[in-house]
């Protein structure tokens, strides 16, 4: 076994980062085994997909946390300004981009399922956000934090790619602006 062998994800996600498109032989070559071992191994294309964007979006997370903490003065709330940077990160990921222009029906599907990798992982990473903004600044929320953490991911996916959704431009800002005004409007 070589040593990239046990992890197609990690090298599908570099290929997505290179705005490279996952083909399973070229994955299966360069990870030294075969189409059909790499099958058996990471499932799907999709699967593998997904796999790729999670280990990317999970590197964009901490990111995003590592970049807000650097400029948060102490009395920031920590969900608005994570996600302000994450929004960032997100909107000029060239890789993602060039998903979505190339195969947006099965990168939207991967990105947005209810049950998937991708959206349920940052649902709960928001949701970490909300409850250590409660934790340390008296948070209080209206409706049970999973809710209200659903409800800001689906509407930065909105905006974040309201090119492929409804043919209308990406707004980051707007998804910003939106979020701080959720958040802000339930500190009590």
């Amino acid at each position: 076994m070589t040593p990239r062998e046990d992890h197609p994800a990690e090298l599908a996600a570099s290929w997505i980062r290179d705005c490279r498109r996952l083909d399973m032989q070229g994955l299966a070559d360069e990870l030294g085994i075969s189409r059909t071992t790499l099958f058996r191994r990471a499932g799907s294309r999709e699967n593998l997909l997904s796999e790729g964007l999670w280990l990317l979006t999970q590197q964009t997370m901490a990111a995003a946390v590592k970049r807000w903490e650097a400029e948060r003065r102490d009395h920031d709330l920590h969900t608005p300004g994570t996600l302000r940077h994450l929004n960032a990160i997100i909107s000029q990921a060239r890789g993602l981009r060039r998903l979505l222009d190339e195969e947006p029906a099965l990168t939207l599907r991967v990105l947005t399922q209810p049950r998937g990798r991708v959206q349920t992982g940052v649902v709960a990473f928001v949701e970490g956000l909300l409850h250590r903004d409660m934790a340390d600044f008296g948070l209080v929320s209206l409706i049970e934090p999973n809710s209200l953490a659903y409800a800001i991911v689906r509407l930065g996916e909105s905006f974040l790619y309201a090119d492929v959704l409804a043919a209308r431009k990406p707004d980051v800002d707007t998804a910003n602006r939106l979020v701080q005004a959720l958040v802000e409007s339930v500190l009590s």
